[in-house]
């Protein structure tokens, strides 16, 4: 390798580190004790709600670590510089990738910008910020087929993901959104793997009033899934949701067993299930790409639904995904409240993150 690479690579990594260490520094702050002389509430004592923030205010509040990576970097890099030459291409390159944007992700871009420089449409150092914020939102901006209520009910989503992601709360919260709609949700406990799966599942289905289906024990999941249809036909029910198992032995067995439920769930509702979500956890960085690629090819994955946003500096991570998987992403998660899930607006998404 190139001496000019190794040194690159290096800064990169320091810029990683960098980041890593005002993440705990952030998280200090949050979890510091309260200054003497100021009374802690009782845990049992309800905390007066806040004021509801409009959305975007609470995205930008949300993105606030990720921003502190990316942009207040970038704004520092061009502070002073009087064009654009190489060596400002390279630095923001390093940025970029610190960012968890991706390196194939990051040299589109890179590229993109440089053939601007190159027509002579990018001159002023100042115009780098705005032209790098406009080859994002296009990145972003990957087709999504519309969600639509089939004539027969149900309509089927099978959620898929690795354990930790959040994948049974996002189940919750999305199952809060139909009823409140005045839809009929059923949900199927399909991860028997996970010890307490389908009990988290049972509490989110008496919380937002929709019913479980379960079996007893280490039941097989595609038995639980027939039985879930069957029941969700026999009763009329809108939406069914899927829980599915995050981990087994070997990633084959996991991808078998996700194809078994999903031809399952086909031989009784024609063209279902009609959406496959994958969850993915923000905080994880590039190893959520490798996993969204495992299973788009084992299930072919939707849409995708990104949650824990609010607690990283890797937010780069959703440009990544549109741009290598052209995967949409359809949900974001900015918080642990029942609304905190909400609808992924890239216009929104990329003013909140300049």
């Amino acid at each position: 390798m190139p001496l000019k690479w190794f040194k690159r690579k290096k800064k990169t990594d320091k810029a990683r580190e960098e980041i890593a260490q005002e993440d705990l520094a952030s998280e200090r702050v949050e979890k510091a004790p309260e200054a003497s002389g100021t009374e802690k509430p009782d845990e049992e004592t309800p905390v007066p709600r806040a004021p509801e923030k409009g959305f975007f205010v609470r995205l930008r509040d949300r993105l606030s670590r990720t921003r502190k990576a990316f942009t207040n970097r970038i704004d520092n890099l061009l502070l002073g510089k009087k064009e654009i030459d190489e060596n400002l291409l390279e630095e923001l390159e390093e940025i970029l990738i610190a960012s968890d944007i991706g390196v194939q992700t990051t040299m589109a871009l890179i590229q993109r910008v440089r053939e601007r420089v190159e027509r002579k449409d990018l001159i002023d150092p100042g115009e780098l910020k705005h032209a790098l914020q406009s080859e994002i939102l296009a990145f972003l901006k990957v087709p999504s087929k519309p969600v639509q209520m089939p004539h027969n009910k149900p309509h089927v989503i099978m959620v898929v993901g690795v354990n930790g992601v959040g994948k049974t709360t996002t189940i919750g919260k999305l199952s809060d959104r139909y009823t409140r709609q005045g839809q009929r949700v059923l949900l199927i406990a399909a991860d028997t793997f996970r010890a307490a799966a389908v009990e988290q599942l049972e509490i989110w289905g008496d919380r937002v009033g929709a019913e479980v289906i379960r079996h007893k024990g280490r039941a097989d999941p595609s038995a639980v899934v027939y039985d879930g249809i069957q029941a969700a036909t026999s009763r009329g029910v809108d939406v069914v949701m899927i829980d599915t198992a995050g981990r087994l032995h070997t990633k084959v067995n996991l991808m078998e067993q996700l194809k078994k439920i999903r031809r399952t769930v086909a031989r009784q509702i024609a063209h279902a299930p009609h959406e496959i979500l994958l969850v993915l956890d923000a905080t994880t960085g590039q190893n959520a790409i490798s996993q969204a690629q495992l299973f788009h090819e084992a299930t072919g994955v939707t849409g995708v639904a990104l949650t824990k946003l609010d607690g990283t500096a890797k937010g780069g991570i959703v440009v990544g995904i549109c741009h290598n998987l052209k995967l949409p992403i359809q949900y974001i998660g900015l918080g642990e409240k029942v609304d905190d899930l909400q609808d992924f607006d890239a216009d929104a998404f990329v003013n909140a993150l300049f």
